[in-house]
């Protein structure tokens, strides 16, 4: 039995051409700064960003983590999203290992923080607050897209208040697909901006750190402090590179899948959340585990929770979304 697994775009398979790109890296070691293939990685997302430099990292987790740290001293202050990965998702690292206070606000509707609300927490400059330093977005934001004119307005906000301002980036190149610009076109509002290449772009590990040179020389430092130093790492940039050129385009498939499983779960009288890019959130309730034990029983993996993610990919093909509507429409009629 073929599986469909709907759990995240982190489970996707390098394709055919994207192991022939590995298996042909040029490599050095890269701590030594000497592995082509990664620093041609990152000078093409410094350039394609819009950025002076760019850092190499294995995880999207260590990518946001380093942006915090250069851009916050100890004791600092960083304004996120409650529900935000730099927040809730990625183990509390900013305060545990950089000693950075996370004051998180309320995530709207669209995926975005109030303005207002993160104008009010800005901390006055006062020996009784920790120094606010930094406002973290996140684009996507549980598949919703920023708009540019809202991320035009964060970067006023931020420069009149002496802030920097963080992209979590990890599908950036959904927003772009679907707004149908580059995606320098949303980084351009950010002062540095975490790319993850193991997602829908589907390269088998990693994430790039873009900013200036400064923020990057800082990161490179506690890079290496994290254990995130490489060695022969070019056959994974590699992969980024392959994915960049040939990946980025073909997200729109994932878009369009999705829109085909919100489609069909409504019409099977599943309650579903509008969908934007590759993700789809179904209302299940107390049937998340029953639900889920049925699907894995017909080839499915889902993940079980009362809000169901469901998350589309370059490994789910358009007849197996028609599979799963059908098991879904199957166990709501049992």
């Amino acid at each position: 039995m073929t599986v469909i697994d709907l759990r995240s775009d982190t489970v996707t398979q390098p394709s055919a051409g994207m192991r022939e790109a590995m298996a042909s890296a040029a490599l050095g070691d890269d701590v030594y700064g000497e592995d082509p293939s990664v620093n041609k990685l990152e000078s093409e997302m410094a350039l394609r960003l819009g950025f002076t430099k760019a850092l190499f990292v294995p995880t999207g987790t260590m990518s946001n983590l380093l942006a915090l740290m250069a851009h916050c001293a100890r004791g600092d202050e960083y304004i996120v999203g409650q529900k935000a990965h730099t927040y809730m998702y990625e183990g509390g690292g900013a305060a545990v290992l950089g000693s950075i206070q996370p004051q998180p606000l309320d995530v709207q509707a669209d995926g975005s923080l109030d303005l207002q609300q993160v104008a009010a927490a800005i901390k006055p400059d006062d020996f009784h607050f920790a120094r606010t330093r930094l406002l973290a977005l996140e684009n996507t934001m549980q598949g919703k897209v920023l708009p540019p004119e809202y991320l035009a307005a964060a970067s006023r906000l931020t420069r009149e208040h002496g802030l920097a301002l963080h992209l979590d980036g990890a599908r950036l190149y959904n927003a772009a697909v679907n707004l149908g610009v580059d995606a320098g076109d949303i980084t351009r509002h950010f002062d540095s901006v975490s790319v993850c290449l193991s997602k829908g772009l589907g390269a088998p590990v990693g994430s790039v750190l873009c900013g200036t040179a400064d923020l990057i020389g800082k990161a490179r430092r506690l890079r290496k402090m994290l254990g995130g130093g490489m060695r022969q790492a070019g056959q994974l940039a590699a992969a980024g590179l392959y994915a960049l050129d040939n990946q980025v385009e073909r997200l729109a498939d994932d878009h369009a899948n999705a829109q085909l499983l919100a489609e069909g779960l409504r019409a099977a009288g599943y309650e579903v959340e509008p969908v934007q890019t590759n993700m789809v959130y179904a209302q299940v309730n107390g049937e998340a585990e029953a639900l889920k034990h049925f699907a894995q029983e017909r080839g499915i993996k889902i993940s079980a929770a009362p809000r169901l993610r469901l998350v589309t990919h370059m490994d789910v093909s358009r007849s197996q979304i028609e599979q799963t509507i059908e098991v879904f429409s199957a166990f709501s009629h049992q």
